[in-house]
């Protein structure tokens, strides 16, 4: 793919920068930076297809005046001419010059480089070709290879056209990026005017107004209003998100149904999506192991070629050959060698997986990291944020007296519901997922430490701790409240009128997507094991419910990059996964280091990949298209080699004993067909996004409760 780049560079036309189409960002650096290099791309594809074109109009002429296609078709009566040898040069000399012009500028960066490749080949091939059979017009004694000259360059030109177009919409993803923000933004002055200004001009503690159906201009905090934001082009979540007065917007996402009003916080390149294309650009810029073997086997597999051809000439000479046939000989091996195909292998499979993680919110910051996720053995989650939601959650409920479940929790709900203590909130939104029904209150009091107290519907109502039973005397014997406190959970008690009617235990609520997570990567052969800082009852507890392999408890933040190592010492290659704050030293420590739930803080330096949704999902995904993207690298490299290991002593003869031959326009054939092979198995890799998408959809088993 670099070799295509560097030909087309002379000849593709720069345009300019449209209005609107990539605003710069506020340290003058413009965001088309990251998306220029598409611009040109796509003037190197405009610039093959126009060269294609004007070749073949020009090829139409050169076949019929050439002798071997008149000779085919018995028209040498019709229409030779005195002169029809010098008009078929003139023609040849123009496809040459022109169509051939972009292998012959590559010929020469090539050598400057002193890395001849497939363009010296290419050049090579149709050089000879040219200047052999000009040599035949002007006096010299044999055939003339005008028709295969410009059947060549006109096959190549298609050739990489083709691949230019595969390659462009491979690697769309940063343009993709660019283009989600707008360039305006509705900025609302002290007075309350409101002032229509380039994105540019933004400068934190503006105020900027957001209209319905409109394109968050740059992230922000809302600081009036209520609406549904569509982040699926940058967090690849499907469902709108709510969010309100306090909670932060993202650049590039759309609007629901409400205008609100935001506070700009982050500028130029600390957005949440200048930090995304970044580590886009970064990825597609990291070369791996893989790719390095590949040009490596390209740059052999020139020279190669380039000693097939010689001796491929030699040997015809020297087994009596006319110098023409020995000639042919030579081009076809130099054309049919060409490492186009091998040397493309990897850069469109990076290409297409680059955008598929990028769309989905999965981003790969070190490309080799990235790769060696195939080889995991194991993962270690932490626990709080990641498997779980980091909040409370009921886990169970102990009627002590007449009453049933939902009533126990109705009167614990109505009491918390004035509280905004983490227990407290955990049993009213569990209270509302149950939909329970509420109870008014008043003469709300907290009790410090111990709980707090109302009156409800007539009844005195508290929700206290163990410490108050204590301290009042109250006894609760119940060997289903000591199973709970057993496994760790924090156990309230529910008092109607000083008599317990209840005991509600709650925990850290596990994320239903853990579940799944799980089962799905240990399908693939992969062991689970999780870390954590809570107590053993606790660790104990989610990892019997998830069906852990480990796991780890009581570990302080520090001490996580020991167990990670713990873990590496049982022979085990794993991935790390965790929120990319206090998980740091570990995350670096790991093979593979996964920041999950980043959110908009993506620009996590200790993380090799980043995941913008708190889904653990996502790490299967990392690493099933992990394992996709290097079975296709490894397919299309064995095909660019094995391809080449049959054509070159086809190309060379070795079959004409049997009567075949292979013409140097049938080898440019060949060797383009190669290539365009290894770009359709590349975009293949698209069939994987369905990994993407069932990381984030699909029923979930277990349960969190």
């Amino acid at each position: 793919m670099h070799d295509t780049h560097a030909v087309a560079e002379g000849a593709a036309v720069r345009r300019p920068q449209s209005h609107g189409e990539a605003p710069a960002d506020d340290h003058g650096k413009s965001m088309a930076g990251h998306g220029g290099a598409g611009h040109d791309h796509a003037a190197m594809v405009a610039d093959f297809r126009r060269r294609f074109w004007i070749s073949l109009a020009l090829t139409l002429p050169v076949l019929v005046l050439s002798p071997m296609i008149q000779a085919v078709f018995g028209l040498q009566s019709r229409l030779s001419f005195a002169g029809s040898g010098y008009v078929l040069f003139a023609l040849s000399a123009c496809v040459f010059f022109y169509g051939g012009w972009p292998f012959l500028t590559g010929m020469a960066g090539e050598l400057r480089q002193r890395k001849p490749g497939m363009m010296t080949l290419i050049a090579v091939a149709i050089s000879v070709a040219f200047f052999y059979s000009s040599a035949v017009v002007f006096g010299l004694t044999g055939k003339v290879f005008f028709w295969e000259l410009v059947t060549l360059i006109d096959i190549m030109l298609v050739g990489h056209w083709i691949e230019m177009r595969s390659v462009m919409g491979a690697s769309g993803a940063l343009e993709a990026l660019v283009r989600l923000l707008p360039s305006s933004a509705h900025r609302l002055g002290t007075d309350g005017a409101l002032t229509e200004v380039p994105v540019t001009e933004l400068v934190p503690g503006d105020r900027v107004l957001v209209r319905p159906g409109e394109k968050v201009p740059i992230d922000g905090v809302i600081l009036e209003g209520r609406s549904s934001f569509n982040e699926a082009m940058l967090t690849g979540e499907s469902r709108p998100v709510e969010k309100a007065e306090g909670e932060e917007a993202v650049g590039g996402a759309v609007n629901g149904e409400g205008a609100v009003t935001l506070e700009v916080r982050k500028t130029g390149d600390q957005t949440y999506l200048s930090q995304v294309i970044d580590m886009v650009r970064q990825a597609q810029d990291t070369r791996s192991r893989t790719q390095d073997l590949a040009n490596r086997a390209a740059l052999w597999l020139t020279y190669i070629a380039l000693s097939a051809g010689g001796l491929t000439l030699a040997f015809w000479l020297g087994a009596g050959k006319g110098f023409e046939f020995a000639l042919e000989r030579m081009v076809t091996v130099m054309v049919i060698t060409c490492p186009h195909a091998l040397g493309l292998a990897v850069p469109l499979v990076v290409a297409v997986s680059t955008r598929l993680t990028a769309r989905n919110g999965l981003l790969i910051r070190d490309r080799a990291a990235f790769e060696r996720a195939r080889n995991l053995t194991a993962v270690l989650f932490d626990k709080t944020g990641t498997l779980t939601e980091g909040r409370f959650g009921v886990a169970g409920i102990v009627t002590l007296a007449d009453l049933d479940e939902d009533e126990v929790l109705s009167w614990a709900a109505a009491l918390e519901s004035r509280s905004q203590h983490p227990i407290a909130q955990g049993i009213v939104r569990s209270a509302g997922e149950r939909g329970v029904p509420t109870r008014t209150v008043e003469n709300f009091r907290s009790l410090t430490g111990q709980g707090a107290e109302a009156v409800s519907e007539g009844h005195v109502v508290r929700v206290v701790s163990p410490g108050y039973l204590r301290e009042h005397a109250v006894s609760v014997d119940d060997s289903a409240v000591k199973d709970l406190a057993a496994e760790g959970h924090t156990v309230v008690y529910v008092l109607l009128d000083e008599r317990p009617v209840g005991a509600i235990a709650l925990a850290d609520v596990i994320r239903p997507e853990s579940f799944e997570a799980v089962n799905r990567l240990k399908a693939m052969g992969i062991q689970c094991m999780m870390v954590t800082g809570d107590a053993t009852p606790v660790a104990r507890t989610v990892a019997g419910r998830l069906g852990l392999d480990d796991y780890f408890a009581e570990v302080l933040p520090q001490q996580k990059v020991e167990k990670v190592r713990e873990v590496k010492q049982r022979g085990l290659t794993v991935a790390m996964i965790g929120d990319g704050v206090n998980d740091a030293p570990a995350l670096v420590e790991s093979d593979l280091g996964i920041a999950i739930g980043a959110g908009t803080e993506v620009a996590i330096e200790s993380a090799d990949v980043v995941l913008v949704r708190s889904d653990p999902r996502d790490v299967f995904a990392i690493m099933a298209l992990s394992r996709a993207t290097y079975a296709k690298m490894v397919q299309n490299l064995l095909w660019a080699t094995g391809y080449n290991a049959f054509a070159i002593p086809l190309a060379a003869g070795v079959a004409y004993a049997w009567g075949l031959l292979l013409s140097p326009a049938a080898g440019a054939a060949l060797m383009s067909l190669s290539t365009v092979i290894v770009a359709i198995n590349a975009k293949l890799l698209e069939r994987a996004k369905r990994l993407v998408a069932a990381a984030g959809a699909g029923p979930v088993q277990g349960s969190a409760r």
